[in-house]
């Protein structure tokens, strides 16, 4: 077989176009495109590349490094980690920006190609623009920061050395059981290096994705613990979705009579409406999912890293008398609270299992549809919260007095709960629009109250619970489903963290929806730190002199071309997002919400925070005391 002469940034190029991803027998591109910001250390060798022959991959112009990696993530995680982007970034500050979104990718085990562009190989002009200097090693450079934060990590510095660092870094991201960010940083001087490539390294590569198949000492160890039970609990975990699992868990639930509660990556996977789904597990929870799990003596985790929030820091569950059973194409997931281990894929152990638990039925009875319809009931309560200026008591949280909370009504001229703002939301959009968080207190509000009866709809990234992912995010979701309706449900904070893709969806047509919650700072940290005893410190937005800050978002938006609308009432916020179906640019909403109308924390949840040992306020010693007493009955490992 020749050779073929290329820089190493062209052999890159030409190598993405020809990867394929084999998934049940159906096979395609695995790399849809790839997102940019060029600079010192991409622009000559990779934007070059892409400039003289970019083949099948999209070319997307980012606006910051962070935003455009988070789009990046968010379209592999909505594509069920069947097709990436990849990013290219120049070198120092530029590769340093991938930092976080890598971290989130991690968290998440979501598949995304990082090239950040490196220092020199020959080390000849050093130290180039950009570059970081350490005494003791000269090997060290920004991208070393990318290590820890990588499932697959390296650094090419000769032209032949990319064939053998890609083909790992595709093997990685096409791994259910590894999948999360490879990162390649490709020194800058190398990239524009030409080699005599093998023409072989060029030709469709196809990766195959195999289900992973449990064994028969797995399947059964796990039908013998389930009907050895009498009230197990399905958690649903991201993983379900991943594996597709949705109808073989609808119909595993309704033949044995087992309930289901979600974690926040696994919400949607089966839709809200199924009779058997209690919905939000733990501190974010609801009501009915929280005391399924206290009355569970086995947990069936599947597909979940089981999160300190999922489990109201190990104490939902009774652990006394519970025992548990994961399944999970990670061996190290499945180990998770010294449970039996099945490694395997979902819908596979599911489908397997089956035929082993004959004629097996839960011991639940009623208890399903009773606590089910309790936690609709307060739904409904919690739906028609109202604000008065005499007597405040919106019956969720309220640790500001009249005076403040009148104080914020008048600043930002509204009283407009926040939860009656999302759930106008929730029965206003289209039944197939998918919502797309991140942080604040609006993951909580969506996982207890958001409902969902298409799957696949519900995209919470909280597996970092990244500030500033929302609007990007939403623009990855945006390219995953071009034909729905998508929406970035935001806090104010979040917002000003990062909303640069914002641009990029305008600048390319791809139309997203911004729902914007403003209540003037960081309620939700705002509502940790008063909690747990503590004043209403730093998380505010206040001027020097004290004056709560009232920024028009909207003029903001409007300023680069999005269509923009002020809802501080329930009709006018259903007016606008029924004007902003109609639109065919980018829409913000911008709502003005009060503070503390935001759910609670659901019945039975706790959360372990680092509350201080020693104070001088009575509260935070009291708050300090609850916490010791709670770590008495958290399970240790």
């Amino acid at each position: 077989m020749g050779t073929i002469r290329l820089t190493t940034a062209q052999a890159l190029v030409k190598f993405l176009n020809q990867q394929y991803i084999h998934i049940d027998g159906e096979e395609f591109p695995f790399v849809q495109g790839i997102f940019n910001i060029f600079g010192h250390g991409n622009i000559l060798g990779i934007g070059q590349a892409l400039e003289q022959e970019a083949g099948n991959l999209e070319v997307i112009q980012g606006k910051n490094e962070q935003g455009m990696s988070h789009a990046a993530i968010a379209y592999s995680k909505q594509m069920l980690r069947k097709k990436i982007y990849a990013v290219t970034t120049s070198s120092g500050p530029g590769s340093a920006n991938l930092v976080t979104p890598a971290a989130t990718a991690l968290a998440n085990n979501i598949p995304v190609l990082l090239l950040p562009a490196d220092t020199y190989a020959t080390r000849q002009p050093d130290p180039v623009l950009q570059q970081v200097e350490q005494e003791h090693s000269m090997a060290i450079t920004t991208n070393d920061a990318l290590k820890p934060v990588s499932r697959y990590w390296d650094r090419v510095q000769r032209p032949e050395q990319l064939m053998t660092s890609l083909i790992r870094a595709f093997e990685v991201m096409t791994d259910p059981a590894k999948a999360g960010p490879a990162t390649v940083c490709i020194s800058q001087d190398v990239e524009g290096e030409a080699f005599d490539y093998e023409e072989e390294f060029f030709q469709k590569r196809v990766h195959y994705v195999n289900r992973a198949i449990p064994t028969q000492r797995e399947l059964e160890g796990a039908a013998e613990k389930i009907k050895a039970s009498k009230k197990p609990l399905i958690v649903v975990g991201g993983g379900v979705k991943y594996s597709e699992a949705r109808e073989t868990l609808m119909t595993f639930s309704e033949t044995y009579h087992i309930p289901l509660v979600e974690t926040q990556a696994g919400k949607s996977a089966v839709e809200c409406s199924f009779k058997n789904n209690l919905g939000g597990l733990g501190i974010t929870g609801t009501s009915a999912a929280n005391k399924a799990a206290a009355e569970a003596d086995l947990v069936i985790g599947i597909g979940t890293r089981y999160t300190d929030f999922a489990t109201s820091s190990k104490t939902v569950f009774d652990f006394e008398n519970a025992e548990f059973l994961n399944i999970n194409v990670s061996r190290m997931q499945a180990y998770k609270l010294d449970a039996f281990q099945v490694v395997a894929d979902a819908r596979t152990a599911l489908e397997q299992l089956m035929p082993l638990l004959q004629d097996y039925k839960s011991d639940y009875g009623s208890f399903i549809e009773s606590v089910k319809e309790e936690w609709k009931t307060e739904r409904d309560r919690l739906r028609h919260i109202s604000f008065n200026r005499e007597n405040f008591d919106p019956e969720i949280k309220n640790h500001f007095s009249q005076e403040i909370m009148n104080e914020y009504a008048d600043a930002l001229n509204t009283e407009f709960p926040q939860t009656n703002a999302l759930l106008k939301a929730n029965e206003a959009v289209d039944e197939d629009a998918v919502v797309v968080c991140a942080a604040g207190s609006l993951p909580g509000d969506l996982q207890r109250l958001w409902e969902t009866n298409t799957p696949n709809t519900y995209h919470l990234e909280y597996g970092y619970s990244c500030m500033g992912y929302e609007i990007s995010g939403t623009l990855g979701v945006k390219l995953a489903e071009p034909d729905k309706e998508v929406y970035a449900v935001v806090g104010d904070g979040s917002f000003l963290m990062l909303h640069s893709e914002l641009i990029t969806s305008l600048q390319y047509n791809k139309k997203i929806n911004i729902l914007l919650f403003d209540n003037a700072g960081y309620g939700c940290i705002n509502n940790l730190q008063m909690d747990h005893g503590g004043g209403s410190y730093e998380c505010e937005f206040r001027t020097a002199d004290n004056q709560i800050l009232n920024i028009d978002y909207a003029k903001v938006a409007e300023g680069y071309g999005a269509k923009v609308y002020k809802a501080n009432t329930e009709e006018e916020l259903e007016a606008a997002i029924n004007d902003a179906k109609t639109q065919s640019r980018s829409t913000l909403i911008e709502m003005k919400v009060l503070p503390k109308t935001m759910t609670d924390g659901s019945e039975g949840s706790w959360w372990n925070l680092g509350v201080a040992a020693v104070s001088e306020k009575e509260s935070i010693r009291e708050a300090y005391s609850f916490k010791e007493k709670m770590l008495t009955g958290a399970k240790k490992y």
